[in-house]
């Protein structure tokens, strides 16, 4: 593949199915709908780690988060493993941030020539009171702040990610006065659609709160929760809390915010053609992680179900097949690889991922295995998921497994783990599973590393009351008119 420039462009919190290519309702995204006619969408993309620190630092480096030891959001990149930053810059190729990053500070040599507004995780601890999960302690006041404020209105996010783009169009625009021959890559990291579920009133157009339903597997209408994931829920419930009229309504602003960051996406994709950019640029969308939106009384991210691990991936630009939906598993370890291709460097053979812009070319590999696993927020012990085929298992430690057929239950409602019939399945699942990890030694030094820090910090009361309550507050920025 013949190098080229990189924009890469990255949400936070966006569910796979919230885009017009998976034909949903109420998420209306006329400019990813476009890039993904005009490229390739995979249908099957996963996080690394269904929370964002750890979900951003797999990102940017490539590997595992078992391997690499970000495990929550407390323990946030900063630049010690090398990444494709790195490389990119040890090469000469000009790479640059704007937005949301989410590593540790922005005085750590993360891998990039400047920084643009960059948002980190706040004084460089982030969300430490999360590191309690030995067990977990019960905060319902947190998790009742999680989501607010709910409903129409303007946030910092909101003026945040306006900042974020049009600082992106200008960048864009400055390369399109001086386009040289050399190629760069551009992040981009946008906050929405992450809570708090605060939109502009005019993006609730296309999702009315009076047209939205509830989760169809949800405690209150008989659905059991699988243990790991009830101890979670008891620690953080937020559902709870929610009336069933907030529900709907923070629904319906979820589904707003997708039609906000599209608007913020379209801008920049706008610029690029604006620029004469296109022809030469290659685009990459993606989110770190997913979001539950109540399904199984759950909100925002933190478990191995598809509502919080599945992510949007699209890929355009030159080279790359168009209108293209592949069913080729991928996971945000790709993108290390298809980053250092897409402007002709060697890939490091330790990484785990492949180049995508290999995989959209090639046909479609339905049994290329997809691995995430988590070790943060409310978690009593770590959780392990391997999407293997038409099969997705989840291992959790000490807890019983569960196991599900996406072909015949996309919305994994059914687990098939104690019918006899899918014992084997089963089996063959948990070893697959132990060639990429061994979850009890990954559980014990997540535990070990945590632990430390807590100690660091002055022990469980004083890391208790620490950190950020709900989300990552914005830096400081100058706003401008759009």
């Amino acid at each position: 593949m013949r190098p080229a420039n990189l924009l890469i462009i990255m949400s936070d919190e966006h569910r796979a199915d919230c885009l017009g290519p998976r034909g949903h309702r109420f998420a209306a995204t006329p400019n990813l709908d476009r890039l993904a006619a005009r490229g390739t969408a995979f249908g099957a993309a996963y996080t690394n780690s269904p929370i964002c620190v750890p979900a951003r630092a797999s990102f940017a480096t490539g590997h595992y988060v078992h391997r690499i030891g970000y495990w929550d959001n407390a323990i946030a990149y900063d630049g010690a493993v090398p990444g494709w930053g790195h490389f990119l810059q040890e090469a000469g190729v000009a790479v640059e941030s704007i937005g949301k990053l989410h590593y540790r500070r922005a005085e750590d040599p993360a891998g990039f020539d400047a920084q643009h507004l960059a948002m980190h995780v706040k004084d460089g601890l982030g969300q430490i009171w999360g590191l309690l999960r030995d067990p977990p302690r019960a905060d319902a006041r947190r998790a009742n702040e999680m989501l607010r404020p709910i409903g129409p209105g303007r946030s910092r996010y909101n003026a945040y990610d306006e900042a974020v783009a049009a600082g992106a169009v200008d960048w864009l625009r400055a390369r399109g006065r001086e386009p040289g021959e050399a190629p760069w890559v551009l992040f981009v990291g946008l906050v929405a659609p992450h809570f708090p579920l605060t939109v502009p009133a005019p993006y609730m157009a296309h999702a009315p709160p009076d047209a939205m339903t509830l989760p169809r597997l949800h405690p209150s209408t008989g659905y059991v929760r699988h243990p790991w994931l009830q101890a979670q829920a008891e620690a953080q419930p937020v559902d709870e809390q929610l009336s069933a009229r907030e529900r709907l309504l923070a629904t319906a602003c979820y589904y707003g915010l997708c039609g906000f960051l599209d608007a913020q996406v379209g801008r920049m994709l706008a610029a690029l053609e604006e620029t004469g950019l296109g022809a030469t640029t290659r685009v990459v969308y993606t989110s770190d992680h997913g979001e539950n939106l109540g399904m199984r009384g759950m909100w925002g991210k933190s478990n191995l179900y598809g509502d919080a691990a599945r992510i949007p991936m699209i890929l355009a630009g030159p080279d790359v097949p168009e209108g293209r939906i592949s069913a080729t598993p991928a996971t945000l370890v790709d993108l290390a690889p298809t980053i250092l291709a897409g402007v002709g460097l060697t890939v490091p053979e330790d990484l785990p991922g492949e180049s995508l812009w290999d995989i959209v070319r090639a046909p479609d590999d339905r049994d290329r295995q997809a691995f995430s696993e988590y070790h943060a927020v409310a978690s009593r012990t770590g959780g392990f998921m391997l999407r293997r085929g038409r099969f997705k298992y989840h291992y959790y430690v000490d807890y019983p497994p569960e196991l599900f057929d996406l072909r015949e239950d996309p919305g994994e409602a059914r687990d098939l783990a104690a019918d006899p019939d899918y014992a084997a399945i089963l089996a063959e699942s948990e070893i697959a599973l132990r060639r990429i990890v061994d979850p009890e030694e990954a559980d014990a030094r997540a535990k070990t590393d945590q632990r430390a820090l807590i100690a660091r910090h002055g022990g469980p009361d004083a890391v208790a009351a620490m950190g950020t309550r709900g989300a990552t507050p914005v830096p400081q920025f100058a706003a401008r008119p759009n």
